[in-house]
Formats: C-alpha cells, sequence, structure tokens
C-alpha cells in the first residue's frame, strides 16, 4: 500500500493529492507546482486537472451530479468536497484502495497545521462538489 502524503502548507491539500497521484513526496510535488502554488491559499479543481494533465497523467474535472457521482469511487478520482464547518475552505481526497487518502485526516479536530497528520479513511468526509477523474487507469 502506497504511504499517505501529509499536507505541509494550510491549503495545501490540493498539492498532497497531486504528488499521491504521481507517486511523489509533497516537497517533490510543491517544486514541480511551483513557489506560487505551493503558498496560494487555494489550489483551483481546473489548475489541478491542467498541473496533473502536463505531469503526464490523464485527467479530467466535473462538478459532482448525480450521473457523475457513481465515478468518483474509481481508482485514482481525485475530490473536492464542499465547504462546511469542519472544513471551511473545502478539502481535496483522493480515491486508492477502496478508500479515500486524507492529506490532513486529524484537520476537524486539530487545525494546527504543524501537528497534521494524513492517513486513510473509508469515507469521504463530506459532500464531493468536483471530481477529477483518470481518463484512464
Amino acid at each position: 500500500m502506497k504511504e499517505s502524503v501529509t499536507q505541509e502548507f494550510d491549503h495545501g491539500c490540493g498539492i498532497a493529492c497531486y504528488a499521491f497521484a504521481l507517486n511523489l513526496n509533497y516537497q517533490q510535488a510543491a517544486t514541480q507546482l511551483g513557489s506560487k502554488q505551493a503558498v496560494s491559499t487555494r489550489f483551483w479543481v481546473n489548475d489541478l486537472t491542467t498541473a496533473l494533465n502536463c505531469a503526464g497523467a490523464g485527467y479530467i474535472s466535473k462538478h459532482v451530479k448525480p450521473h457523475i457521482r457513481k465515478l468518483i469511487y474509481q481508482e485514482g478520482t481525485i475530490v473536492l468536497i464542499r465547504r462546511s464547518k469542519r472544513y471551511p475552505s473545502g478539502h481535496y481526497l483522493i480515491r486508492h484502495n477502496k478508500g479515500w487518502m486524507d492529506p490532513w485526516i486529524n484537520l476537524p479536530y486539530n487545525n494546527n497545521i504543524f501537528q497534521a497528520t494524513s492517513g486513510f479513511r473509508k469515507r469521504l468526509p463530506g459532500v464531493p462538489m468536483y471530481a477529477i477523474l483518470p481518463t484512464s487507469t
């Protein structure tokens, strides 16, 4: 099983999912994406999709509607869950081995980025808003 990737910045969950999808560590991903992205306030869905495609991975992004919902369970799918009290900026997770790699799994209980840990969870911790779907597995 692959190791989870822990985000290192408050809004670094997209970078961590990018790293996980490409088998990189967080620092390698941040270097590839550039310092501007590494410290930005968020990683937009279209920017993340473009970055994955530029790195050689085939992905498309879709707004999660009822007919798309069943597709999010495909290996390698990255989802952005909706903003909520627990996730005020939303949160990216990536599908792996019938679960979800969460780059800041303890966020709802500890919002100190310096104590962030990553891990795997069975279910999404929120409602998926966007899906970044692999075009081939």
